[in-house]
């Protein structure tokens, strides 16, 4: 699906949190329609990668652009570029006294001024997407972990972004509920969505990547195809984390 066009290009992004190098001269470029998964040991960087794209981190140095624009400081642009870049955390940051539908519909009303009940369908037709159309009158608590991180999808899409961010999207979710989000996931990366996808589950790398990233100590180490990433690993912290991962 990818159009060689990039989406989002970092160009010697650089960021320390006090004395720790997190991003260490990080230069990556997104297609338009490409999935990338970043894979690498915790502590990495791979969550700050993630969140740098949006801005939610701060860099030192470098520059970062989305959609032939450089990321915005701060106000209104900045606003703006958040709203065409869907996130979705380990947590899955819902409004707890909100109805599903409600936390669905918040963003495109409030940030995009659109009418309700033009909100409201769209809503339901996500939900129905992610497979909870029949909680969307239920409230974020009465749901499952897994049906909360589908919800969590659904609000992301309902701004219509161009690109989805996904943080560890399945880590805080019990074994059983994996797969209904991974599910979900892949049927958005088949469709042609733009994501960068931060995941420790390499089933998804395999089956639904472009390309997979592997970073350690703040620097890409290895960018290549699936196939080629798992059957060769090119160095040796690559084929390190692979055999302690792919051997349990």
């Amino acid at each position: 699906m990818t159009t060689g066009e990039p989406l989002i290009v970092l160009d010697g992004v650089n960021k320390h949190f006090g004395p720790l190098h997190v991003l260490n001269d990080v230069s990556l470029s997104v297609g338009k329609g490409e999935v990338v998964v970043v894979i690498g040991p915790s502590g990495s960087g791979k969550s700050t990668l993630c969140r740098a794209i949006n801005r939610l981190e701060p860099i030192d140095s470098g520059t970062i652009t989305f959609d032939g624009t450089p990321l915005p400081a701060e106000g209104k642009a900045l606003a703006k570029l958040r709203s065409e870049v869907g996130m979705v955390f380990q947590s899955f940051n819902l409004f707890a006294h909100k109805t599903i539908l409600e936390n669905v519909t918040l963003g495109p009303v409030k940030v995009r001024k659109e009418k309700p009940a033009a909100a409201r369908e769209r809503g339901l037709a996500l939900l129905d997407r992610v497979g909870i159309a029949n909680q969307a009158e239920k409230y974020p608590a009465q749901l499952s972990g897994g049906q909360q991180q589908r919800a969590a999808i659904a609000r992301a899409l309902a701004m219509q972004p161009k690109a989805m961010l996904f943080d560890e999207p399945t880590s805080a979710l019990d074994p059983e509920m994996v797969g209904e989000v991974l599910d979900v996931m892949t049927s958005l990366a088949r469709d042609g969505m733009t994501m960068v996808v931060v995941t420790h589950e390499m089933g998804f790398a395999r089956h639904a990547a472009n390309r997979v990233i592997f970073m350690a100590d703040g620097r890409l180490v290895e960018d290549a195809p699936p196939t080629e990433f798992f059957a060769n690993p090119r160095s040796d912290r690559a084929r390190d984390f692979l055999s302690k991962i792919l051997t349990h």
